[in-house]
């Protein structure tokens, strides 16, 4: 199964999604997504602040002095967690499977000239999300350059 994000334009925006399959069930899926300890894990700049419910907050802090808040737009156990970072919108739903669950990560946002660095990021946070959801330990691969020079060239031709 491809591991790696495309990219879609969509009203104006852009749309970077992640499709990743888990074999387990999307409740197992959804409580290691929405915990705060865990998503502070793999989620860039989460502080584990998180009120899950509709409507809730979630803080972030991006280690430089900046902090701001995620609002969460949509919440239904155990499919779908969506919430707006300042004017980005992340989509997470999971679609059960026979042998577990289908996950959909989609981050839509603006600025094109950043789709290659945000798709990197994604895919390293995605890759330990998947390590967190198996129980293995969380380890950061280094392989940020291949992942930026892969999307560069994969998403050169969209406009």
């Amino acid at each position: 199964m491809n591991q790696f994000g495309t990219l879609h334009k969509s009203n104006g925006r852009y749309a970077l999604r992640f499709e990743r399959f888990f074999s387990y069930k999307p409740e197992d899926v959804f409580r290691v997504i929405t915990n705060p300890s865990y998503f502070s894990q793999w989620y860039p700049f989460a502080t584990g602040e998180m009120e899950l419910r509709s409507g809730g907050k979630i803080a972030f802090d991006d280690g430089e002095g900046s902090t701001y808040e995620g609002i969460i737009t949509e919440l239904k156990k155990p499919h779908t967690f969506e919430f707006r970072e300042v004017d980005d919108l992340i989509q997470i739903s999971l679609l059960e499977e026979d042998e577990g669950c289908q996950m959909a990560f989609t981050h839509i946002f603006d600025d094109k000239e950043m789709a290659m660095y945000t798709a990197a990021g994604w895919h390293r946070c995605l890759d330990v999300l998947h390590q967190i959801v198996n129980g293995h330990p969380v380890e950061w691969k280094d392989n940020s350059a291949e992942l930026r020079g892969f999307y560069r060239e994969a998403f050169d031709r969209i406009s």
